[in-house]
């Protein structure tokens, strides 16, 4: 379950960073999901990680006024 919400986190911010459609990132979350889950735990921190830094980057542009 967990993987799941990293898949669709990743693939969300995946969407957003090329600018495309919500089926875009859906499908590239998928297949990211697909590597991290090969990796291991160590693919899911990695997945983890990419989508908190941009909420972070994002959250610190919206309070910068940008």
């Amino acid at each position: 379950m967990i993987g799941r919400i990293i898949s669709a986190l990743v693939g969300r911010e995946m969407g957003r960073r090329e600018g495309s459609g919500g089926t875009s990132g859906a499908i590239k979350g998928v297949v990211a999901m697909s590597l991290m889950r090969r990796m291991g735990p160590l693919g899911m921190i990695l997945g983890g990680g990419y989508a908190a830094k941009k909420a972070y980057d994002r959250n610190k542009a919206r309070k910068a006024g940008y």
